[in-house]
């Protein structure tokens, strides 16, 4: 897609995209929550390639932050409902366009932010009213490597497909991630 060559910040939403939507609650009532490694990987290769990646998520928990710590994302917006307002912000911060940005999304509280980005993409499992409003959806569902799928077309469309797909790309960045 040409469009996805032109990505320089990806937007991700967190619950039903990063996670499988579930919460698990342990006995002191303390959520938590299951992020797949494979995302994680996606997200390190695309910060080591120059390509931003950003969080706006409705929730705002201690694991999260730890979770966006970890895998050195230095963009986000947490506890925002008003995703619209979030994804401007985050776009001015990265100093990129609408054009340049992508938002990966499941759900109705995403909607604002499919208008807003120039890129909006649903994961599989999302209803197909959501699906119906998307530029792009993709065939893995959320918590399932949606992200990383995303990730992999992005390196893809703009050359960098080696990242990924070979062990010298991805040596070429593995030094450029962070830890």
């Amino acid at each position: 897609m040409e469009r996805l060559a032109k990505i320089k910040l990806v937007i991700t939403d967190v619950d039903g995209v990063l996670t499988d939507g579930s919460l698990y609650y342990d006995g002191q009532g303390e959520a938590v929550k299951y992020f797949n490694v494979k995302d994680g990987l996606g997200i390190k290769m695309l910060l080591a390639c120059g390509i931003q990646v950003a969080v706006l998520s409705g929730g705002d928990t201690p694991i999260l932050r730890r979770r966006i710590q970890h895998l050195g994302i230095t963009l986000f917006q947490l506890g925002k409902m008003s995703k619209r307002q979030g994804c401007l912000e985050l776009m001015q911060q990265a100093g990129v366009s609408a054009e340049q940005t992508a938002f990966i999304g499941d759900d109705t509280l995403d909607l604002p932010a499919f208008e807003t980005c120039g890129l909006a993409v649903a994961v599989g499992d999302a209803f197909d009213y959501i699906k119906a409003k998307a530029d792009m959806v993709l065939n893995r569902a959320g918590g399932q490597a949606a992200f990383r799928e995303l990730s992999d077309q992005i390196l893809k469309a703009q050359g960098k497909e080696a990242v990924y797909a070979t062990a010298e790309g991805f040596l070429e960045v593995v030094d450029k991630m962070a830890q």
